[in-house]
C-alpha cells in the first residue's frame, strides 16, 4: 500500500510545538500531532486543515510513560504514513535541589527528554534512511551548554540531546537524511511554569516561540548540525567554551533562582 509522507511534531499543543506545526503545514506537509492534550491538538488540527488544506492526524500520548513513543510509531504505521520530518519538541524540567526532588518526576523527565526522543529517532531514522530522505530536529536549549545546579536533571538531559543529535548528524552524512539540534535561549513557552520554579531569572527576556521555531526549521531544512537562534544562545555557547566550568556552574545556579 502506498504511504503518504507527513511531519511528526511532539509537544504540538502549544509553544514551539504549535509554531513548528504551522511551519510544516505552510510547507504543505500532512501532520501527525502529538501531546498529552487531545482537546488542544484537535483545535490545532482544525485550524491547520482549514488554513493550509493539509490533513492533520491527532495522536495523544504522554511521553512520560514508558513506550508511549512506540505507540506513536505504531500509529504512523497503522495509518500508512512515512515520516519525512520528525520534530522532537516535547520536554520538561524540574526546578530545585536534586536531593529534595520527587524521584518519580525526575524519572519522568529522563523518560520524556531522553528515552522517548531516542525511541522516536530510532524508529523514524530507519525509515528515512531506507527512503533516502528526511529531516530530524531535536530541541536542545542552552541548558545543554553547562551543568545546571537546582535543575540538574534538566540540564543533563539536554546535554545528552545535543551530543546525541550531533552524533547522528555525522552518522547520516551523505544519506539524504539530516539531523539538527536547535539550541534556543529562554523562550516564552510556559516551560518555567511547568518546571515548578516560579519566576526564573533566565526568562526575564524570553524569546518569541514563532521566531525560534522559524530559525530551527530553516536550519533543519538546510541540514545544519546546530542552530543557535538569536544573540543570547550564541553568547551563552561562546561563554560556556571560554569560561572555567566553575564559573559557568555558578552563573547557571544564579539564573535558576
Amino acid at each position: 500500500m502506498t504511504r503518504n509522507t507527513a511531519a511528526l511534531v511532539t509537544g504540538a499543543s502549544g509553544g514551539l510545538g504549535t509554531a513548528f506545526a504551522r511551519l510544516c503545514a505552510e510547507d504543505g506537509y500532512d501532520l501527525v500531532l502529538s501531546a498529552r492534550s487531545e482537546e488542544k491538538l484537535n483545535r490545532l488540527k482544525e485550524e491547520l486543515e482549514q488554513k493550509y488544506s493539509i490533513h492533520a492526524y491527532v495522536c495523544p500520548a504522554d511521553l512520560s510513560k514508558p513506550d508511549e513513543a512506540l505507540k506513536i510509531l505504531k500509529y504512523t504505521e497503522d495509518h500508512h504514513l512515512e515520516i519525512e520530518i520528525l520534530i522532537n519538541n516535547a520536554g520538561f524540567g524540574d526546578a530545585g535541589a536534586f536531593a529534595e526532588s520527587d524521584w518519580n518526576r525526575e524519572a519522568s523527565l529522563v523518560q520524556v527528554n531522553v528515552t522517548a526522543l531516542m525511541q522516536l529517532c530510532h524508529g523514524c531514522l530507519r525509515q528515512m534512511l531506507s527512503s533516502g530522505r528526511g529531516h530530524i530536529l531535536n530541541v536542545s536549549p542552552v541548558a545543554a551548554f553547562c551543568a545546571g545546579p537546582d535543575m540538574a536533571g534538566c540540564y543533563a538531559s539536554k546535554a545528552f540531546v545535543r551530543s546525541f543529535s550531533e552524533a547522528l548528524h555525522e552518522e547520516t552524512k551523505g544519506t539524504g537524511v539530516t539531523v539538527t539540534a536547535l539550541c534556543p535561549g529562554p523562550t516564552a513557552t510556559g516551560f518555567e511554569k511547568a518546571a515548578g520554579g516560579g519566576r526564573l531569572h533566565m526568562f526575564d527576556h524570553a524569546a518569541d516561540p514563532a521566531s525560534v521555531a522559524e530559525a530551527g526549521y530553516k536550519a533543519m531544512k538546510q541540514g545544519k548540525a546546530l542552530c543557535y537562534p538569536g544573540m543570547i544562545p550564541k553568547l551563552m555557547n561562546l561563554g560556556s567554551r571560554i569560561s572555567p566550568r566553575s564559573v559557568s556552574r555558578a552563573i547557571a545556579k544564579k539564573m535558576n533562582h
